[in-house]
């Protein structure tokens, strides 16, 4: 029997997938980006779904229960997704600090 908070880990989770889908067909992500997401949400599921699995991976990495492997994976990804945040902000904030520069010796030659 699912639990009320598998039940609504398992809704969130299905919502999340959905949005990744439509943002795929928009186009507004690329494919790599649609296949790690689709590979978090559908291992989010099945962990949801078969809470054993965690528990498995737990053991076999030698951590003592399931979430606690759960959350150590949860908070590396954050950590991905944090740093390719950084990179892409330094790399706009670069790109702008260039263009800013362009647009401004441009005006002074005017």
């Amino acid at each position: 029997m699912i639990s009320v908070i598998q039940f609504l880990a398992l809704l969130f989770s299905l919502f999340a997938l959905s949005r990744v889908i439509l943002r795929a067909k928009d186009k507004k992500i690329t494919s790599g980006e649609l296949v790690f997401w689709l590979g978090i949400w559908i291992i989010l599921i099945v962990v949801i779904i078969f809470p054993e699995i965690s528990s498995f991976f737990a053991t076999f990495l030698g951590i003592g229960r399931g979430t606690d492997a759960i959350l150590y994976a949860s908070i590396g990804i954050l950590f991905y997704i944090v740093f390719r945040l950084y990179v892409k902000l330094e790399e706009t904030q670069k790109e702008l600090t260039k263009i800013v520069r362009e647009r401004a010796i441009k005006n002074k030659k005017k």
